[in-house]
C-alpha cells in the first residue's frame, strides 16, 4: 500500500521547486491537531524572511520521529538523500574535528528539512564563508524560576542601553518560550572566544545596573529569581532557534522577531505558526534591516580587558568543553564547598 503524500510548489529566488511531503498528515502538535503540512504551509508562508535570518548560515536540525512530544535528536551532518540543490559547509567543533553542515539558500531547503521531520532550526552565528568569525552577538535571556518573560523584558531593554553604549545597534526576538534572545550585527573580524568575552562583559554591565533582576552566575544554585544572561551561547556550536523558527512546545509558538516598540505589550503566546504569517503581512518583517549596519566588539573587548585587571576574568564553559585557559573549576559551588 503505497504511504501518503502530495507535493508542494515552493517559489525561491531561482524559480519554483516541486516538493514532495510524505505522510502530510502526520499530527506534530497534538494540543493543536497541527500537522506535517501545516508546518510545510508555515516554512513557505514565512519563507523569504525565514531565509533572510537563518540562511547562508551552517543549521543544526532538531528532528522528531512523531510527535513533537516523542523521540527527538539533533541532525548536524547532511542526512542521506539531501537534495543537490542544498548546500554544505565544513565546520570546526569546540574537540577541533571538522564535519559538513547543511547551508540553506531558498525556502525550498527549509521545506525539505521538514519533509525530513524537522520542527526547530538551529542556525550558527556565522556565515558559510567564514565560519569561524561570527557576525552575529547573541544575548540568551533565561529567566529562572520564579520569574517570567515579564522579567526578561527590562533586563532586555537594559542591554540594549548598554550595547548602544558599546556602539552595536540590537534586536530582538522572543525565544518561543519565556525567555527574550537580543542580537547585535557585528563586522565577521574576530573569533567565537572573543566574541563570548564581549558577550560576558555585556552581561557583567547589565548586571552591575540590576543586579537584583539579572545574573550570570552559570551554576542555577547561585542565580535565584532572576534571569540569566546565557552567555555560554556565545561558544563554538552553540545555536539556539533561528527567527522564525518553529519550537517544538504544545501551542506551536514562533522565536519571532519583535520591533522594540513592542516590547512591553508583547505576549509570546500570541506568535504561533497560525499566526506569525498573517502578522508578516500586516507588521512586516522587524529584521529587514538587520544587517545593514553591522558594528565591531572592540568596545566590549575594551570593558573585558578591565574586568579582567580588576579581578574578574573567565567564566564556566559548557561540561563537554576541553578545559579552557584561565577557566575557573568546574565544580558546582556547594560540592566544591563540602570538599573544602
Amino acid at each position: 500500500m503505497a504511504s501518503e503524500q502530495t507535493t508542494i510548489t515552493v517559489p525561491g529566488p531561482n524559480g519554483e521547486r516541486e516538493m514532495r511531503i510524505s505522510s502530510p498528515s502526520r499530527v506534530l502538535w497534538p494540543d493543536l491537531g497541527l500537522t506535517k503540512l501545516d508546518l510545510v504551509n508555515y516554512i513557505c508562508d514565512v519563507g523569504e524572511a525565514f531565509i533572510a535570518a537563518n540562511g547562508d548560515r551552517p543549521v543544526a536540525l532538531q528532528r522528531f520521529s512523531g510527535t513533537i512530544d516523542g523521540e527527538q535528536f539533533f541532525s548536524k551532518n547532511p542526512p542521506k538523500g539531501t537534495p543537490e540543490f542544498i548546500r554544505s559547509v565544513k565546520v570546526v567543533y569546540p574537540s577541533a574535528r571538522s564535519h559538513p553542515q547543511l547551508v540553506f539558500d531558498e525556502p525550498a531547503a527549509a521545506v525539505w528539512a521538514v519533509q525530513m521531520n524537522t520542527v526547530v532550526f538551529h542556525p550558527w552565528p556565522s556565515r558559510a564563508e567564514n565560519t569561524d568569525n561570527p557576525d552575529q552577538l547573541r544575548i540568551d535571556l533565561d529567566p529562572q524560576p520564579g520569574t517570567d518573560f515579564d522579567d526578561a523584558v527590562p533586563a532586555a531593554q537594559v542591554l540594549k542601553e548598554v550595547l548602544a553604549e558599546a556602539g552595536l545597534t540590537c534586536f530582538i526576538k522572543t525565544s518561543g518560550n519565556r525567555g527574550l534572545h537580543v542580537y547585535a550585527p557585528i563586522e565577521p573580524t574576530r573569533e567565537f572566544l572573543d566574541v563570548r568575552h564581549a558577550v560576558i562583559a555585556a552581561a557583567r554591565e547589565v548586571e552591575r545596573r540590576i543586579p537584583d533582576k539579572v545574573t550570570t552566575a552559570w551554576w542555577k544554585e547561585e542565580r535565584g529569581q532572576r534571569v540569566f544572561l546565557d552567555f555560554n551561547q556565545a561558544n563554538r556550536d552553540r545555536t539556539i532557534a533561528g527567527a522564525y523558527s518553529p519550537r517544538a512546545l504544545p501551542h506551536a509558538p514562533v522565536s519571532c522577531p519583535l520591533g522594540w516598540d513592542e516590547l512591553e505589550t508583547a505576549d509570546p503566546k500570541n506568535f504561533t505558526i497560525l499566526t506569525v504569517p498573517e502578522r508578516l503581512k500586516t507588521v512586516g518583517d522587524p529584521w529587514a534591516d538587520f544587517s545593514a549596519a553591522p558594528g565591531t566588539i572592540d568596545t566590549l573587548l575594551q570593558w573585558w580587558d578591565r574586568d579582567c585587571k580588576a579581578g574578574l576574568g573567565e567564566l564556566p564553559f559548557p561540561p563537554d568543553y576541553p578545559k579552557m585557559p584561565g577557566e575557573p573549576p568546574r565544580v558546582q559551588p556547594s560540592r566544591a564547598r563540602k570538599q573544602d
